[in-house]
């Protein structure tokens, strides 16, 4: 019999935990990435709220439009979303059917978190291929936005693609990861960083975020 059938469950589900503080840099890297996405995310959404509100405002007080607050809100949404694709794929928050996972053995579920991220990385490389074609023609033919602004869209999709781009990188290099962890035989460190997210980590997620926030507030108020 082998050695990883003596293994006791709580044993394995111990590993993974004491893996995890083997390389503090890269989660030190990862965090920081995550907090500039997060903070260009935000800030990008809190310029929309500024210029929507002085568009209510204007209209309301002085029958004025700036007539481009629809059209940023839409670039707006474009852009967001592709941060939020790699805020999603480095918090483990992009959706997995994982009825089954757990019950698989270990290296099963080490094989399907890997197929998992390489699957996620072909798609977005050939995504962000497919938006340089647009991005192609919209420089070659000098396209505009059918608005009063009339932008050069080249102006708004290229920081779109960019977006993508950033998505596909990270994803790529996640991939790069998990292979290497695969084929040196590190199961338990891929099962680690590349399992689905369990509704235990999602509620303790909240709880930490919860207590953050009332500390902050007891701050606040003394």
């Amino acid at each position: 019999m082998s050695s990883a059938a003596t293994v006791k469950p709580e044993a394995r589900q111990a590993a993974p935990a004491a893996v995890a503080a083997v390389d503090p840099d890269t989660s030190s890297m990862r965090e920081r990435i995550e907090d500039l996405l997060a903070t260009i995310f935000g800030g990008i959404f809190l310029l929309l709220s500024v210029v929507v509100a002085v568009e209510t405002t204007s209209r309301k007080l002085f029958n004025i439009s700036l007539q481009g607050a629809d059209e940023l809100g839409g670039y707006a949404l474009a852009v967001g979303s592709t941060i939020a694709f790699s805020l999603a794929l480095m918090g483990r928050n992009h959706i997995r059917v994982d009825v089954f996972h757990e019950k698989f053995p270990r290296r099963v579920q080490a094989m399907l978190n890997w197929v998992s991220i390489v699957s996620l990385a072909g798609l977005g490389l050939f995504i962000a291929w497919i938006a340089l074609k647009v991005i192609t023609d919209t420089r070659q033919y000098g396209s505009t936005a059918q608005t009063p602004w009339a932008t050069p869209l080249i102006w708004p999709q290229g920081v779109w693609y960019a977006g993508l781009v950033i998505f596909a990188l990270v994803a790529t290099g996640f991939a790069l990861r998990a292979s290497a962890l695969l084929f040196s035989g590190r199961i338990d460190t891929l099962n680690h960083d590349f399992h689905p997210k369990s509704a235990k980590e999602e509620l303790k997620e909240e709880l930490d975020d919860l207590a953050v926030r009332q500390a902050a507030d007891k701050g606040a108020q003394a």
